[in-house]
């Protein structure tokens, strides 16, 4: 059987939001590291396992770039938190975390004339996915940076707070941020 790291069994995971059941990707893998091969055309990166995708958008910034084994590392002791302090299924919980951080409405800016006027629109899948693993790997480098916590605990925090729809996470309060704009500009 064909475990995540070993542990996780991904075959047990359910994508509960319909909108985002095409885009993340559950299939049953063993080392979440493909080298981006299915990420070379344009839509093909809802191929990629979700759990890669976490961990390149991780890999974002100056600190981490080029990084794969320490952040991989980094999301499996992640992963064993949120399992000890939940005792659900990791990879659900990621994926409960990303329903909750997705944006359902962005605002665009239209030009009528010289003047730029902000209107309200629904976002695409695809973008809701990538706009929560973003925010998800913003929370966690902001609160452990210059922190005395592991990046590790960090991730495992800001996952849990997360898919409980925590106000107080910074995934969640960004996303409700988005949307608060959003409904301002109907």
């Amino acid at each position: 059987m064909n475990k995540l790291f070993g542990k996780w069994d991904m075959t047990e995971v359910e994508v509960v939001d319909a909108g985002l059941r095409r885009y993340v990707n559950v299939d049953p893998i063993a080392i979440p590291n493909t080298g981006g091969r299915h990420a070379r055309q344009q839509f093909n990166k809802s191929d990629l396992s979700i759990v890669e995708r976490l961990i390149t958008s991780l890999m974002r910034g100056e600190e981490n770039t080029g990084k794969k084994q320490c952040t991989m590392t980094a999301v499996k002791e992640a992963f064993d938190i949120i399992h000890s302090k939940t005792d659900k299924n990791p990879v659900q919980v990621l994926v409960e975390a990303i329903s909750h951080t997705g944006p359902r409405e962005e605002v665009v800016r239209l030009k009528y004339g010289g003047i730029s006027v902000p209107k309200a629109v629904d976002t695409a899948p695809q973008r809701r996915v990538d706009s929560a693993l973003r925010y998800i790997a913003m929370g966690t480098k902001q609160t452990s940076f210059k922190s005395k916590r592991s990046f590790a605990s960090c991730l495992a925090t800001e996952l849990i707070a997360a898919s409980n729809g925590d106000a107080k996470c910074f995934s969640v309060n960004r996303k409700d941020a988005k949307e608060r704009v959003a409904k301002a500009a109907r």
